[in-house]
């Protein structure tokens, strides 16, 4: 039977953590492997209270064992899942797949094995993840094709005569209704293949939050380990929990940072300055739109500006990683 380590992440939401280590508990049963939740320093009491809610639960005495890590420090959702990855399972045993589930995601009824199933079925596949919905029941868009500069021209300037040119480009796909290949998922419900993560390396930690899982399917991708989205595999997402996307009044610096790593990192440092200029570009014809027309602006406040600004002072730097 393979061996299956499940990693949850927990910022600040100990409760809600909880939740989710017990709904994957509940998916896990008959399976081989654990659980283990990452504390990434919230330094809110969360680490005491979830070895404590283990402890009560008798988690960590179950035929599935979870145990409560503290990384020592917040360094975002990769450097976070990085930490319960190279913890592996009890004993210092080896896993054959690794499954990384958001503490504000919760596995439906036969999700997980889903996502085994098709790794095992299918041995040419990297990665799998699954079909995200809210706690309402609406579908959330995770599947995904690798952002280009053509697609930042797209996502910006949001005008049909260029969406049906650049269709192609796209970076949100059409919620798929059957299990089919992808580009790239979000990662509030992936599980990956441990060979792969052997070859490809784990989550680059210079991302902090955002585009961290895109870059990991990438380099899947150009190892030759395509991802697969799983339309049998279910999960609710509450989302932007320990974000606060959501509400958001400017574009955080870590964000910017984020984008501005990928295209550097996987394109170089001038197509990331022309991604820049379409997205600018792109923009531009969105906010002249906007003069004449009553549409939602549809970005924080500022953000065209704070994009200009941030890829301004990067100008003549190297980033890191």
């Amino acid at each position: 039977m393979p061996r299956l380590l499940t990693v949850i992440l927990n910022w600040r939401t100990p409760d809600m953590t909880l939740r989710a280590c017990e709904a994957a508990l509940r998916e896990m049963a008959g399976l081989e492997g654990a659980i283990t939740i990452v504390d990434n320093a919230s330094g809110d009491g969360s680490f005491d209270a979830m070895q404590a809610g283990v402890t009560a639960r008798g988690w960590d005495r179950g035929a599935v064992p979870v145990q409560v890590l503290q990384s020592g420090r917040n360094g975002g959702f990769g450097a976070g899942n990085n930490f319960g990855i190279r913890a592996g399972l009890p004993g210092d045993v080896r896993p054959d797949y690794v499954y990384i589930l958001n503490s504000d995601a919760f596995p439906d009824p036969g999700a997980i094995r889903a996502l085994l199933d098709h790794l095992e079925t299918h041995p040419a596949t990297g990665f799998a993840g699954s079909y995200i919905h809210g706690d309402d029941g609406a579908p959330h868009r995770t599947a995904f094709r690798f952002p280009t500069l053509w697609s930042e021209l797209e996502g910006a300037a949001r005008f049909g005569p260029i969406s049906r040119l650049l269709r192609r480009h796209i970076v949100a796909q059409p919620i798929p209704q059957a299990t089919t290949r992808v580009d790239w998922l979000a990662g509030a419900s992936l599980m990956m293949r441990r060979e792969v993560l052997d070859r490809i390396g784990l989550f680059d930690e210079t991302f902090f939050l955002y585009f961290e899982e895109t870059d990991l399917c990438l380099r899947a991708a150009r190892a030759g380990w395509p991802t697969d989205y799983v339309r049998g595999s279910e999960v609710t997402h509450i989302g932007s929990v320990s974000t606060g996307m959501k509400t958001w009044s400017r574009i955080p610096q870590f964000w910017l940072d984020s984008r501005r790593h990928y295209f550097t990192k996987n394109h170089g440092h001038i197509y990331a300055a022309v991604a820049t200029l379409a997205h600018v570009a792109g923009g531009v014809l969105w906010r002249l739109r906007l003069l004449v027309q009553r549409k939602d602006r549809g970005d924080p406040p500022h953000f065209l500006r704070d994009l200009i600004v941030h890829s301004l002072r990067r100008v003549g730097q190297r980033d890191p990683g």
